[in-house]
This record gives structure tokens, sequence and C-alpha cells, in this order.
């Protein structure tokens, strides 16, 4: 997960993972299939593991928490010194020249599950009167997985936790009060 993390999809070779694993390159084919097979099975745990604070902010009981909590999650996520800098799904989809690629189709199409969910949880947040009657869930919800992105492109260019944590904060004066 952290050589196609920090290398993207198609910077990562069969020989970076095969090292990663300390295993050879049949082992890995009889193991994963291919390298496409493999990296499909990285989402899916980046998503189930680092990614999962995603998950436990949409179970927060008000709309500011759950933007508190995916914004925060991000910033520790995309920033911390254990972690390659930024976000899988976010330098995975951009390393894939090809447009037509189909895990660059597969990972825009993760990002916009996130942002599906978090449009549905704030839906129901505005429904139950926590959101103002004016608010718009969708553009809520495309505002923070938009922040949440852009952060993560930052932390891969080189921001700080501390700079990360600036554009957090501002993000959330932003939010509906």
């Amino acid at each position: 997960m952290y050589v196609f993390w920090r290398k993207g999809f198609e910077g990562t070779s069969l020989s970076d993972l095969t090292t990663a694993m300390g295993i050879n390159r049949p082992s890995l084919y009889a193991a994963f299939g291919d390298k496409q097979a493999l990296f499909r099975k990285v989402l899916s745990r980046y998503n189930s593991g680092p990614a999962a604070y995603v998950h436990e902010a949409l179970k927060e009981p008000s709309a500011r928490a759950v933007a508190e909590k995916l914004l925060a999650g991000a910033v520790e996520l995309i920033s911390s010194p254990c972690n390659p800098q930024g976000c899988l799904f976010v330098q995975g989809a951009l390393s894939c020249a090809d447009p037509e690629h189909p895990l660059r189709r597969e990972l825009i199409s993760l990002r916009a599950a996130t942002e599906a969910a978090v449009r549905r949880r704030l839906t129901r947040a505005k429904a139950a009167g926590d959101l103002p009657r004016s608010s718009n869930p969708a553009e809520l919800a495309r505002y923070l997985t938009t922040v949440a992105s852009g952060m993560a492109v930052q932390a891969a260019s080189g921001a700080t936790r501390s700079d990360l944590r600036q554009v957090e904060k501002a993000a959330l004066r932003a939010w509906p009060q």
C-alpha cells in the first residue's frame, strides 16, 4: 500500500512491489493476479484502514461535527510522518497519464462515492434541522471533499501540518451557522 501511495500506480514497478513484500514475481502473480488487481486490493485496504476516518466522521451527531472530523482526519492522514504525504485516492488518479485508464476511473468513482456518502449524511442533517433550511447538502458535500482533496495535493507538494490546519480552520469558518 505504501509503495503505491508514494509512487502512484504507474510509478510503481513490479520490482518495487516484490521488494516491498519480500516475494518474487511468480508469487505476486499467484497471490494477486497482476499489478492492477493488487492495486484494487490496496484501494480497499486503504479505504478501510487509513481512510476509515471518513466513515467514522459520518457517524458524528451533528453536521458541524461531521465537517470537523472529516477535515481533521484528512489533515492527520495526509500530514502524518508515518505515511506518504497526500492521499492515495487523489495521488493515484493524478498519476494515471491516460484519462481513460480503468484505475483512474475507479479512483474517480471512489471519490464520488465518498462525496455521495457525505451528501446523504448532510441531507439527513438538514431534514433534522441541524443545517439551515437555505443550505444545500450537495454543495456542502462537494465543498468538504474538494477542500480535503485540495489539502492532499498541498500535502504532496510539501505543505506542513500547520499549513493544512490553517486551511481546515478557514474551511470551517465558512460552514453554515
